[in-house]
């Protein structure tokens, strides 16, 4: 069936040749190889040397090469969920100063907002107040140590002392844990209710809800802090190329917004349930992006390995064009170009295999396939016309 079709393409393709003056009938004893040779020559699509220069024609020898296939899917690009951080303080307060804007670039522990907090002034003055009275009671203690050693203090007067020392002590270490557990540090000897609220982790904030004078909550997010040095690349695997995914794979990704180039990530995460709706799983690709060109939210394509590497026969998917709905490709034969009907197998890195229709050896262009294209259309449509 396939032969069938190669042969009728052929004869529509170069009807027009076909239906030229006719050739002087050839001596005798030669008559048949004659025929088959001007039959030949009529076929080829000729151009000048001036044609194939101004359309780019590139031919290329055809051979073996080892193709693997490969699994396309589409994916959106999203931020590090184990590297982003959502900001919020500890205890109510008022923004009395906005230090970060939305797009920064902060260091873990930098100050990006100051809160007045009634709570914190009033947990700062008890730390003071113990503070001051651990500082008496230890310098009461250290006395009474050295009285009590040269026998002048009696010793329940030391006991009494030294539980107050202790007491103190506890008391400092309570108020200092209740500063800490506010996500405030002491500082000087005045109470203070103001306070920064900090980047845990260094990265860019990709999200900023803090409005001077306005109240802060600890379930409300002031900032979201993202460090974008790599992301993940989320994709949706079909039931039927979960074969193909697999953990620590390689993978390649491409965005519209940087036609040509490819990033290079490795599957790190392929679900464990199947999405009863879409009969989909989750699949992850980590990806480096020092550089900061891909963006979450971006659209994405990630084309994964798919199966063993096998040799075949194949040729670039530039030299492959569609004629009256057949994949066909153009041979240079001699002086001229024959378009040649072809099976096509599995597609891999800009390749495509070639189940049948050529031979090893033969010249395929490559480069320049639109202009023969064009000029075999040109031949076909003249023949038509002629008839």
């Amino acid at each position: 069936m396939h032969k069938t079709l190669i042969a009728l393409t052929l004869a529509a393709l170069f009807l027009a040749a076909c239906g030229a003056e006719r050739p002087a009938t050839p001596a005798k004893g030669d008559a048949n190889a004659a025929k088959a040779d001007d039959h030949a020559g009529e076929n080829l699509i000729k151009l000048s040397e001036e044609e194939l220069k101004r359309a780019g024609v590139r031919v290329e020898a055809l051979e073996e090469s080892e193709l693997t296939g490969e699994l396309t899917l589409t994916a959106t690009v999203q931020p590090n969920q184990d590297a982003l951080a959502h900001v919020a303080p500890r205890v109510p307060g008022r923004i009395v100063a906005v230090y970060a804007k939305l797009g920064d670039r902060v260091k873990g522990g930098q100050p990006l907002v100051l809160l007045d907090s009634l709570e914190v002034g009033e947990a700062h003055s008890v730390y003071l107040q113990a503070a001051g009275e651990a500082k008496l009671a230890a310098a009461a203690f250290e006395r009474a140590e050295r009285l009590h050693a040269e026998q002048v203090m009696p010793t329940k007067d030391w006991q009494r002392a030294r539980f107050e020392h202790e007491k103190t002590r506890s008391q400092l270490a309570a108020a200092t844990d209740k500063l800490r557990m506010l996500g405030v540090a002491p500082k000087g000897d005045q109470a203070a209710s103001t306070f920064p609220v900090v980047a845990p982790i260094g990265g860019t904030i990709t999200d900023k809800h803090a409005v001077l004078g306005e109240l802060a909550k600890p379930d409300e997010s002031l900032y979201t802090v993202a460090d974008l040095s790599t992301l993940w690349i989320e994709a949706n695997v079909a039931e039927k190329d979960l074969a193909a995914v697999k953990t620590g794979a390689s993978a390649k990704v491409s965005v519209a917004a940087w036609p040509g180039e490819v990033f290079d990530g490795r599957v790190a995460y392929v679900g464990a349930t199947v999405d009863k709706e879409t009969r989909t799983v989750l699949a992850r690709i980590e990806v480096g992006n020092r550089d900061g060109r891909l963006k979450p939210e971006m659209f994405a394509t990630v084309v994964l390995p798919k199966g063993s590497a096998k040799k075949s026969l194949a040729v670039p998917e530039s030299a492959v064009t569609l004629i009256q709905g057949l994949p066909t490709v153009f041979i240079e034969e001699g002086q001229g170009f024959e378009a040649r009907p072809v099976e096509l197998g599995e597609r891999a890195g800009g390749r495509v295999a070639v189940k049948s229709g050529l031979k090893p050896g033969e010249l395929v262009v490559v480069d320049g396939v639109y202009a023969l294209k064009a000029r075999a259309l040109k031949s076909q449509i003249s023949a038509g016309h002629a008839h």
